[in-house]
């Protein structure tokens, strides 16, 4: 089983990634800790496709989640299940906010930088990362993959979707 989630910042992409390896049994990898290292510096694209590819190369089953659609684009064509979590923008900052309130200032399981919860980051959020362009990128990625399409537009659809396979 390959999954690919990918979606807005604060939908629980990370989380879901979490649940359903273990769910699985099969490694998971967060993208964010891909990207970035250290106080929220980034890796070069090559340091990051080495990453993946040899995470990819290591596992014939896993859990990707993260939308980078330019590290290891293969993913995307690989992946058995690929997951959309298209959740409304207030919700996003509703998680993305609590998810600061309960890491302030330390790092989290799925990215290694202090959490933070800033204006550029409350921008990005509601506004920046909500552009037409960046839902086309999504769908665009969505339909690169060969396997199952899921796209989920709130918790309750995901949640019912989870208790289908059995994963609670």
């Amino acid at each position: 089983m390959k999954i690919q989630i990918i979606g807005y910042s604060g939908s629980g992409k990370s989380t879901l990634a979490k649940k359903l390896g273990l769910f699985y049994n099969i490694p998971y990898l967060h993208l964010d800790n891909v990207q970035f290292y250290g106080d929220w510096q980034e890796r070069s694209i090559e340091e990051q496709n080495k990453i993946v590819d040899k995470f990819l190369k290591e596992n014939d089953n896993w859990v990707i989640d993260g939308n980078y659609s330019k590290v290891s684009p293969i993913r995307f064509e690989i992946s058995d299940i690929t997951i959309l979590l298209n959740y409304n923008r207030f919700y996003c900052y509703k998680m993305c906010k609590n998810r600061y309130k309960m890491y302030k200032d330390t790092p989290r399981e799925s990215c290694p930088c202090k959490e933070k919860f800033d204006l550029e980051f409350k921008k990005w959020i509601l506004f920046s990362g909500r552009t037409k362009k960046r839902k086309q990128k999504h769908l665009i990625n969505l339909n690169k993959t060969n396997g199952k399409k899921l796209i989920f537009n709130n918790l309750k659809q995901l949640n019912n979707w989870l208790e289908s396979i059995g994963c609670k």
